[in-house]
């Protein structure tokens, strides 16, 4: 909005000699870090007032994890707050409608709807799990798995197909895989003519990119769902994953780098940069107060809605590969429950008894009942979120 006014009113602005104004604000990096700032003073500020409004309507979570020892080590989080999730959504859409283009970004567009969606589907279930009662007397189940796999993977194929369409070049739809020169090697000059994608480069048709697309988001909102389990843990892991997006999104729509590092150039992704840089500040705010012992936790609302954001980000610049590796803590985490519940059903039908690999799912449960404090176990975890960010990096300059 911001934006907009600024550009709408560029004339006048100049004419009373606030051009500084109007050259600001045209820059992507000042909007990206005025979102990031902009956004954890508003949940910074609002934090404390939504905490008490959901503490005085009792939506508390009283966890259960199927595991005796887990339950008497979680027993403290009782009533704690949840649908915190709230404040970090709340905060990504003002920043983001201050401060992004919107108007002229389809990516930035469906970002924010996916984002939306996947917040009000959050909410949702978050609701079922607190009034379960009301449904089914002594469970905390929300919505049935298949129901939220059926609306996650509606969302994300309406984004793919929303994005495909509205791609502006070949370069926006191209397949990107890992070690994979986009281009052929092209001198980075002043002034040069847009290189043509490689011969051996994939061209994705609309299935193909809409499949991968929702493919992502189911996944990637998923996988962030499983790993909210500790007082801060998805929280400081969406925080690395939001300023590797930042740098992402800066790549891609920099003519200059993408060329330099051969990865796909999608200038109209550019805007994403300030919805990420948002999306680390509200993070970073949310941490105040879920760091441990927390406040109050994001639920279903924020982590659905976070894993799905971060998944159109990537797919818009045609990095979804390079998202495995950044979030590689949240899919080890989806991945540790894939792996537990299909080895007990496994060796419950050869042997008629259920094994199981793990002390409990997801992982982060089996090393604090392996002995881990939850501090540690967080800590460690965001050690590794951050290697994984590093990772990434040097995967961008290996083609």
């Amino acid at each position: 909005m911001l934006f907009n006014l600024v550009e709408l009113f560029q004339n006048w602005l100049d004419e009373r000699g606030l051009y500084a104004v109007v050259q600001v604000m045209y820059q992507l990096e000042f909007r990206a870090f005025l979102a990031v700032i902009l956004s954890f003073v508003l949940v910074r500020v609002a934090g404390p007032t939504v905490i008490g409004w959901l503490r005085q309507r009792k939506v508390g979570d009283n966890p259960e994890f199927h595991n005796l020892t887990l339950n008497e080590l979680m027993k403290e989080k009782a009533a704690t707050p949840t649908m915190g999730g709230i404040l970090i959504i709340g905060s990504i859409t003002l920043t983001s409608l201050l401060l992004a283009d919107l108007w002229h970004s389809m990516p930035a567009k469906v970002a924010m709807v996916v984002m939306v969606m996947l917040a009000i589907l959050g909410s949702f279930d978050d609701w079922l799990k607190l009034n379960a009662a009301r449904r089914q007397p002594g469970s905390r189940d929300g919505l049935l798995p298949w129901e939220k796999l059926l609306f996650q993977i509606g969302i994300g194929a309406v984004a793919g197909w929303f994005l495909y369409r509205h791609a502006q070049s070949v370069d926006a739809v191209v397949l990107n895989l890992p070690f994979q020169r986009t281009y052929p090697p092209t001198p980075v000059l002043e002034n040069f003519t847009q290189p043509a994608v490689a011969s051996n480069v994939i061209i994705l048709g609309g299935f193909w990119f809409t499949f991968i697309a929702c493919m992502f988001v189911m996944g990637t909102s998923n996988a962030v769902n499983l790993t909210d389990g500790m007082d801060g843990l998805a929280t400081g892991l969406a925080i690395i994953a939001g300023i590797m997006a930042m740098v992402v999104v800066g790549i891609a729509s920099s003519p200059r780098f993408s060329y330099f590092l051969l990865v796909p150039h999608v200038p109209e992704a550019r805007e994403l940069m300030v919805i990420a840089g948002a999306m680390a500040g509200a993070c970073i705010g949310f941490l105040w107060f879920n760091c441990q012992p927390a406040s109050v936790f994001m639920g279903d609302t924020g982590s659905l809605a976070l894993g799905g954001l971060l998944a159109v980000i990537f797919v818009s610049v045609r990095q979804e590969f390079l998202l495995v590796v950044v979030g590689g803590v949240f899919y080890l985490e989806a991945l540790s429950v894939a792996l537990q519940v299909g080895t007990f059903k496994i060796t419950r039908k050869l042997t008629g008894t259920g094994r199981r690999v793990l002390r409990c799912a997801p992982i982060h449960h089996h090393f604090q009942l392996g002995g881990w404090k939850e501090t540690q176990t967080v800590a460690r975890f965001w050690l590794l979120g951050v290697l994984c960010a590093m990772a990434a990096l040097v995967l961008l300059k290996l083609r």
